[in-house]
């Protein structure tokens, strides 16, 4: 496995130089640049914009100012924001954690309802539970994300006060009290749920209908023949092997973490790495875009890499080499 693991990273490098080259080229194609973003053209003098570009590097030629880039961004100089004139990796640093917290919240109520949904839908199917479930999930998979925030938003924050509607914290709290946390829990759970619950309705489905699959396979009608308890033979050989498409999920949701609640984030007003994302590409600012782009590929490479690995995991007939 640890083989198959150095060889899965080492062929990451390839894919990350192409995408690499992507983001720059799509950068540089559309408009504007570093110094546009830094100085109001109708103010300023044309022998300052042209001694400005030369400065900057702007007049060499596109692989040379790539090269540039590339190294800065390995070396974790990231540029620096257009918009909010402070670098880019210190906007991002700053974010990141709101996100990974929001991704972690949901993440958490994704799996513990798909298991427990999941579970009780395949162990009794075709039952009132079983359709009232499904039912459900077909609710949720065919209202849109940005739809269901809105509601969310206007019940449980405007009409019952459950949930604040906007932030990621209560304003003048001091960080790092009780009172602090409690507020970051308050404050992410409502844009959790709703981030969550989509990916709850198609995940259920999966292990609903893995489950009656794999009752039904010739090893579970060999193990009942035997005389093996129901529930091991629930356990052990039905729910063991049904997991397994959740641990694909799983990966490309470690992958997805930063990068899922982009719509979400912006709604919400929720200040993550998402809608940095999405304001970067509202205001053109390329730096932070770019570098965005590159921490979520990367994210969503490990997160594959982390799938693979865990088959072996949850199923020891598997095998990486």
């Amino acid at each position: 496995m640890l083989k198959y693991a150095i060889r899965r990273i080492a062929g990451m490098i390839p894919i990350l130089f192409l995408l690499s080259v992507t983001v720059f080229a799509l950068a540089k194609a559309m408009p504007g640049d570093a110094l546009s973003g830094e100085i109001d053209p109708t103010n300023t003098s044309p022998e300052y914009i042209a001694e400005m570009r030369e400065k900057l590097g702007l007049n060499d030629p596109i692989y040379v100012q790539y090269g540039r880039w590339i190294k800065d961004f390995v070396q974790g100089d990231f540029g620096k924001s257009f918009k909010y004139k402070v670098p880019a990796s210190e906007l991002i640093a700053e974010r990141i954690p709101n996100t990974l917290f929001l991704g972690i919240v949901s993440l958490v109520i994704t799996y513990a309802l798909s298991l427990a949904m999941g579970m009780y839908s395949g162990k009794y199917p075709y039952r009132l539970g079983d359709n009232a479930i499904a039912t459900a999930n077909y609710i949720a998979l065919a209202i849109p994300s940005f739809v269901a925030a809105i509601v969310a938003i206007y019940f449980f924050s405007f009409q019952l006060g459950w949930f604040p509607s906007t932030g990621s914290v209560k304003i003048g709290v001091e960080p790092g009290t009780f009172e602090y946390w409690i507020s970051r829990i308050h404050h992410v759970l409502l844009p959790a749920i709703v981030l969550g619950a989509f990916n709850t309705a198609s995940y259920t489905q999966f292990l609903r209908n893995d489950i009656i699959e794999n009752s039904q396979k010739d090893f579970v009608r060999t193990a009942r023949a035997k005389g093996t308890n129901e529930n091991d033979i629930y356990n052990k050989h039905i729910l063991r092997n049904s997991m397994i498409p959740l641990v694909t999920f799983f990966g490309f949701d470690i992958g997805g973490i930063l990068g899922g609640a982009i719509i979400i984030e912006t709604i919400f007003t929720y200040p993550g790495i998402g809608s940095l994302y999405l304001n970067s590409l509202t205001f053109r600012d390329y730096s932070v875009f770019m570098a965005i782009f590159m921490i979520l590929s990367l994210m969503t490479l490990i997160g594959n890499l982390i799938a693979d690995l865990l088959y072996g995991v949850v199923d020891p007939r598997i095998r990486l080499e």
